[in-house]
């Protein structure tokens, strides 16, 4: 009878329990493929050598900047809960408070949390954080590579999530365990990456930096040439290398006469066409980008665009047409995850963007003036609803819900009347 020795029993096991399949995304960064016919290498070659999952897009200003700027007001507006109903108030109490508006795992800030959910929807389309339950209770949001996880629809209509850990191989994490927020979708289950779609004009605006980039470390950068009508002498050459190096180079020698000898004429290059146009493809590539992130030129820093007076409503622009959908897709994907059915009514988490899209104090003051009943119009908002458009808590002076002028105080209350 034949013996097995210890490393026949590993073989053995590795048989007839192998490893759990890395996803595509995962195998293509870790140069693992199973074959020249897996899907994964085709990817992997796509992007150059698995430079394209992201981080070489980054390198470019305009799509950092872009990133930056998204990114940086997600993370830093509070996201809220709060409980509807009359008395309008954040439910301090829930425990998804705590992860959202103060804590949302052992060593990140929210801040740091929802900068770095949302760059990983940015990048890969799909965002993901596992919640940890104790209790019932969601007590930790922990981020999850989005190339290590690989989504899919069940036949009962619940998601299933398949994470492959570093340690512990494919775990397999049911819907209630996972808080994902999705791009647009083509099934509804996986995300599209508009960063990956959008390659080929990023990639543009990277190939004209690095033109640019080319040109300072070889082209020739002289600003101009000192004509003689005969070959200089050379204690004459010496003479005037020695005071164009010492004399007049730098910042103090701006505008000082220089001395010609030997009937030497001083003739600056201008700048050609071609380098023209190339400064002007490199501001077409910005645009691109800034059409693909929704992003206003002015917020890009671009000196071509005017800031002026109108910078205040650009702002609001933005927030308007292109973060409010932002901010709506977490809200949504916030309330499905963390928040129990039988309170999505009651609970609604919800970022605090009013602070950001108001206008001036002396333009609030004028539009609450109006709209409390000031200067002769008929009053079309009660003290409370203004109180709540600046965030306040609701008011308990008697007449705090009526529509009234508060320099008269006559008016029609909202209030339904006494019964008999």
């Amino acid at each position: 009878m034949s013996r097995f020795n210890e490393e026949d029993l590993k073989s053995l096991d590795r048989l007839w329990n192998p490893p759990p399949a890395a996803p595509p995304g995962a195998r293509a960064e870790a140069g693992q493929f199973t074959g020249m016919d897996d899907p994964a290498l085709l990817e992997f070659i796509r992007s150059q050598g698995g430079h394209g999952g992201g981080g070489y897009q980054m390198r470019n200003m305009a799509v950092l900047r872009c990133l930056s700027l998204i990114c940086g007001t997600i993370g830093m507006l509070p996201l809220n809960l709060v409980e509807s109903g009359g008395k309008k108030r954040i439910a301090t109490e829930h425990p998804a408070h705590r992860l959202l508006k103060i804590k949302p795992n052992p060593w990140q800030t929210p801040l740091e949390f929802k900068r770095q959910m949302e760059l990983a929807r940015q990048r890969h389309g799909d965002a993901y954080a596992r919640i940890v339950w104790s209790a019932g209770r969601p007590i930790h949001l922990i981020p999850l590579d989005s190339l290590a996880v690989r989504a899919e629809l069940g036949d009962d209509w619940r998601m299933l999530y398949r994470f492959n850990s570093k340690k512990r191989g494919e775990v397999i994490l049911k819907q209630e365990e996972v808080l994902h927020i999705r791009d647009l979708s083509v099934d509804g289950v996986t995300s599209l990456s508009r960063m990956k779609l959008a390659d080929r004009a990023i990639r543009l605006a990277l190939d004209a930096e690095r033109a640019a980039s080319r040109i300072f470390e070889t082209g020739n950068m002289a600003g101009g040439a000192i004509e003689v009508p005969n070959a200089l002498s050379d204690v004459a050459y010496e003479r005037m290398r020695t005071s164009l190096d010492t004399e007049y180079a730098g910042a103090s020698a701006a505008q000082r006469w220089m001395l010609l000898e030997e009937g030497a004429e001083a003739n600056k290059f201008g700048s050609t066409a071609q380098e023209a146009q190339h400064v002007e493809n490199r501001s077409a590539q910005v645009e691109e980008v800034a059409r693909l992130y929704g992003v206003p030129r002015p917020l890009l820093f671009l000196s071509d665009t005017s800031w002026g007076t109108g910078i205040e409503q650009l702002g609001i622009f933005f927030l308007q047409y292109t973060m409010l959908e932002h901010f709506t897709n977490w809200e949504q994907a916030v309330a499905r995850s963390l928040i129990d059915e039988r309170d999505l009514e009651r609970y609604q988490p919800k970022f605090n963007v009013r602070a950001l899209m108001r206008g001036t104090l002396k333009d609030q003051a004028d539009f609450f003036k109006a709209a409390l009943g000031s200067g002769g119009t008929a009053p079309f908002h009660t003290q409370n609803e203004v109180r709540d458009l600046l965030d306040y808590p609701e008011s308990d002076q008697p007449g705090a819900n009526d529509l009234i002028n508060p320099m008269t105080q006559k008016g029609k209350s909202n209030e339904p009347p006494a019964a008999a």
